[in-house]
């Protein structure tokens, strides 16, 4: 656990200098995607003001939670494919601890 949280305060302080750079069209698809999900959760509110039945509400929150895992998954390739990828061939293992803390925080859902 000590190891882990060392990882973590590592990867979130080194995270603060670096940016990912996503080509143009991947950065509007997951702009939509995002806007799309800011949506679900705008009428999934609304369901619950208006007192919706609980089970279509639960629907609809396992929709909105899927498309969230959608734009988890297309930026996890994009980091795998661009940003390990180049800072393995620097040289730079600690990403892949990096890596594996971020998938551990992908799986604790």
């Amino acid at each position: 656990m000590k190891l882990e949280n060392e990882i973590q305060e590592t990867t979130e302080s080194q995270a603060h200098c670096r940016k990912s750079h996503h080509p143009e069209p991947i950065k509007k698809d997951l702009t939509n995607r995002l806007n799309r999900i800011e949506g679900q959760i705008r009428g999934i509110k609304g369901m619950i003001e208006k007192d919706v039945y609980c089970d279509d509400i639960i629907t609809q929150l396992a929709a909105t939670q899927s498309a969230l895992n959608s734009v988890a998954k297309v930026l996890l390739q994009g980091h795998l494919k661009g940003c390990v990828v180049d800072r393995l061939s620097e040289g730079d293992e600690e990403v892949l601890d990096e890596l594996l803390v971020t998938i551990q925080k992908l799986m604790r859902k």
